[in-house]
């Protein structure tokens, strides 16, 4: 009979299993390099071969071929599962071959969970293959009723395509094994595998039987096997060409380098010039250093390194050219930028964009948000089939980075790592030999700081990759987390010199700053810290003010908006301005500041996540324009600009955080050294309506109390009443909080770690690097272009054509805002529910604000606003 992986339906021809398998494994030679080798030195290629062979084996039944066809339930339904049966031929196949025993038991879980997530390897493995000698004959467990079915399976494959499952086992083990081997020793292997775990006793798991690599051994040869499965069944291949499926196009750092030089050639540099010639110097100086060093610690075999400069030194185009120029030495493919949130992907994008004359749906670039376009579902053996039917494989592609640069977020990269779901997987083989850039990694939770390095050493002690985190503000994640082998290389030969170099600002402790380091109590109201910025840009000064929540930045510009009615809100003249075009590329960002400029000589500006990218880029441009006439411009904004936005001010009010917030708020003031010297103002903010703390405690008192470490660290360093040079807060004060919090708090939690080198993957996958589990995405359109573009990916939906709808939501992921749900906020889920998705199959909704009974939903001046909504709200 014709045995299929996938029938003939919807058009397409069916899939034989015998091609499929052969497909998969041609696949699984690509996905996996040729020289990539387990921990005990075994040819990994040939083990994710080996599996690609015999993991959907168990279709060849009877039972599911009809099942297949037909819908037929078989009387015991676990006869129709396939993945448990192809564990147990991974086993064999594996042990066949002379492969260790552990390298057999991650094939074993690779393979039954090709479909799923990885579970709690050890107990899953023990329970799947123990058997009691002591059966009173009742009812089965859904083990014991699983390792029924695999008899009958066997017995049935036996009866019915016995020269299918003869062919597929000479493939699997190359001769070392057999379909026979296999069928008569299959009660044998269940005592074998269980025995393998097993504690002293036998009647329980044994923890230490599993060594501390065997989680990221189980977790790339799942992920590589997931992601040759997945693209096969989607492309439903016969003997295709897959050679070049999987390649990166590589970006060269010869271009990269002709860019840097094209830069600094149009910026004059001189250590003995003016403060911006001189900053110029340092900036090329610093480059020049750091690529120098990347080639050394290369040619030393890569590792960890660390990446310490200013803002304002250039750290990105540093840091492209230290990965390349590490890549380029050590063989690898690929480059991962990884960046502490979504807002500032595209700001790296657009930069390597510009450098490369490319865009995102290629194979040289890939942007990736915690939140695809593709849904991230958890399957099993029991809806695998249905998974299987999605034909957008350049969509998955792109999802397994494996383009040459992939620009992603922590969460994408960590929670991959750690615990991710089936299709998450698929990114793990990409990782293999590749560089990774971790900028600003102080932003990573501080849960996560003693699991983090556990996963860095996978990455770099047997994926072969090179870590690269850069900083202002090295939060010393990775100075002592290894106790492995391997030393941190800094590539700055001497940071302080540069941060000298650079001082640009003073930092002032308001007097709500000196109440909370004395006693805790009597923070600055919003009244009084309105009219202190009022006060401020009266003198002729231009200000940010950055707070902590959402509804502090709402609260302190009602308070300007409220109390200063004559000072004209720049959101509202943004809308004017944007009513009267059919797409925002028509707003010029100087035409615009033109229009604030004639309204008045101050102006208030608002900035945080819940405003559309299109429209932060085009206040932000706006704002320079402004602060670069002298305008009288008050910025209130949520840490959103802490994040690289190249944009200065005279003078910046930060409320109360930890140190390397503050240092990070301070990048933004005298940027370009406008002024002798800027000023930080570090004040605390009261609590907004309907809150019960301040937004500074209620963000950074939570868990780990970090607000009395940075209050101490600064008295500590400071001197009297005097204000704080830049170095002493930047350097001494950094270095001093993260002492700190390393050897007083012992932050991290000690059991993540834990769960790696327990390889309990159920644990991993409950962790999060964000407070709530989900978010919603939702595409805004104010303009008649994005509705067009709207419209145009729902036509495009509708006719399959999945590469069309990938190029125009890339057109409009500038319209697109993330907004968190966090736990016991059904009434939030409820109200976003009330808008329509993009298209059926996605959860990203749309709202177009000037559609009857949806205008409620947006503000012009703060953004997407959720109706009547008092949920809990942090940073971005």
């Amino acid at each position: 009979m014709a045995v299929y992986s996938h029938p003939p339906e919807d058009g397409y021809e069916g899939v034989y299993l015998r091609d499929h398998l052969g497909d998969v494994a041609r696949r699984a030679g690509e996905v996996v390099p040729d020289e990539s080798t387990t921990p005990d030195d075994e040819s990994l290629q040939q083990v994710v071969e080996t599996l690609a062979y015999v993991h959907d084996f168990g279709k060849a039944t009877t039972f599911f071929q009809k099942y297949l066809r037909h819908g037929t339930e078989p009387e015991h339904k676990p006869c129709r599962y396939h993945a448990p049966i192809g564990s147990f031929a991974a086993y064999y196949a594996l042990d066949a071959q002379g492969f260790e025993t552990e390298t057999c038991l991650a094939g074993f879980v690779a393979v039954a969970k090709h479909h799923g997530r990885l579970p709690d390897v050890t107990q899953y493995i023990y329970d799947r293959a123990y058997t009691s000698e002591n059966s009173t004959g009742g009812a089965q467990t859904n083990d014991e009723q699983l390792q029924a079915a695999i008899a009958m399976q066997l017995n049935d494959i036996e009866d019915n395509v016995p020269e299918l499952a003869d062919d597929v086992f000479d493939d699997a083990t190359d001769g070392d094994g057999s379909w026979d081997g296999f069928r008569y020793s299959y009660k044998e292997l269940l005592d074998e595998i269980a025995g393998a775990v097993a504690a002293e006793s036998g009647t329980t798991i044994s923890r230490e039987s599993l060594s501390e690599s065997c989680y990221g051994l189980t977790l790339e040869i799942w992920g590589s096997l997931v992601l040759a499965d997945k693209t096969s069944a989607a492309s439903r291949s016969e003997g295709a060409d897959v050679a070049s499926t999987y390649e990166a196009t590589q970006p060269s750092l010869q271009v990269l380098d002709e860019y840097v030089a094209d830069l600094e050639a149009s910026s004059p540099a001189d250590p003995d010039g003016s403060r911006t010639e001189r900053l110029n110097h340092y900036r090329s100086r610093a480059h020049s250093a750091v690529v120098e060093n990347a080639e050394q610690f290369a040619e030393a075999g890569g590792g960890v390194a660390t990446l310490t400069l200013p803002t304002g030194m250039g750290k990105t185009l540093s840091g492209l050219s230290a990965a390349q120029t590490v890549r380029d030495e050590l063989g690898g493919e690929r480059v991962v930028y990884a960046l502490p949130f979504t807002s500032i992907i595209d700001q790296v994008v657009d930069e390597v964009e510009d450098i490369y004359e490319t865009d995102t749906l290629g194979r040289l670039l890939t942007a990736h948000h915690h939140l695809s376009e593709t849904k991230i579902v958890d399957e099993d053996d029991v809806d695998a089939d249905d998974a299987d039917k999605n034909d957008d494989v350049a969509g998955m592609l792109a999802e397994s980075w494996r383009a040459g640069i992939t620009v992603t977020t922590f969460v994408q990269l960590f929670e991959s790592l750690a615990g991710p779901a089936n299709k998450q997987s698929m990114k793990i083989p990409a990782l293999r030999d590749s560089v990774v850039i971790l900028d600003e990694p102080q932003s990573l939770p501080l849960d996560w700081w003693k699991l983090v390095p556990r996963l860095v050493a996978i990455l770099t002690e047997q994926y072969g990759a090179t870590v690269i985190a850069m900083t202002a503000t090295q939060p010393q994640l990775f100075d002592e987390a290894t106790d492995r082998e391997g030393e941190v290389t800094e590539l700055v030969d001497d940071p302080d010199v540069y941060f000298e170099a650079t001082e640009r600002v003073q930092y002032e402790l308001d007097a709500s700053t000196e109440r909370y380091i004395e006693t805790q109590e009597a923070p600055k109201s919003y009244a009084d810290a309105g009219a202190e910025l009022l006060s401020a840009v009266d003198s002729g000064v231009s200000t940010l003010a950055v707070c902590n929540t959402i509804d502090s930045a709402r609260a302190l510009l009602d308070e300007l908006t409220d109390n200063a009615s004559s000072i004209p809100s720049v959101g509202d003249i943004y809308a004017n301005e944007l009513s009267t075009v059919e797409t925002t590329a028509d707003i010029d960002p100087k035409t615009l500041a033109s229009r604030i400029e004639e309204r008045n000589d101050r102006s208030v500006l608002h900035l945080s996540t819940r405003l559309r990218p299109v429209d932060r880029l085009k206040l932000i441009e706006a704002a320079k324009e402004l602060t670069d006439d002298g305008h009288g411009l008050i910025t209130v904004s949520t840490q959103l600009i802490e994040a690289g936005v190249d944009i200065s001010f005279d003078r910046v009010y930060r409320d109360l955080a930890p140190i390397d917030s503050i240092v990070q708020a301070a990048g933004r003031c005298n940027r370009s050294f406008e002024r002798e010297q800027g000023r930080v103002i570090v004040w605390w903010l009261d609590v907004p309506d309907e809150q019960q703390k301040t937004p500074a405690e209620a963000v950074y008192n939570r868990g780990t109390t970090l607000l009395p470490v940075a209050a101490e660290t600064l008295d500590a360093v400071r001197e009297g009443d005097e204000p704080l040079s830049e170095t002493a807060v930047a350097r001494t004060a950094v270095t001093e909080y993260y002492k700190r919090l390393h050897t007083d708090k012992n932050v991290g939690k000690q059991e993540y770690a834990e769960y790696v080198d327990d390889v309990r993957g159920d644990k991993l996958k409950d962790l999060s690097l964000i407070d709530q589990r989900n978010a919603v995405d939702i595409i805004i359109c104010r303009t008649k272009d994005e509705r067009d573009l709207v419209e145009q990916v729902r036509d495009a939906w509708t006719q399959y054509d999945f590469d069309r709808v990938r190029q125009l939501m890339d057109e409009i992921k500038e319209a697109r805002v993330s907004i968190p749900i966090y736990h016991g906020e059904s009434n939030k889920k409820d109200k976003l529910g009330q808008l329509n998705p993009v298209h059926s199959d996605t959860d990203v909704l749309c709202l177009d604000v000037r559609k009857h009974g949806l205008s409620e939903y947006f503000d012009e001046n703060t953004g997407f606003v959720i109706p009547d909504s008092t949920a809990e709200r942090r940073i971005l």
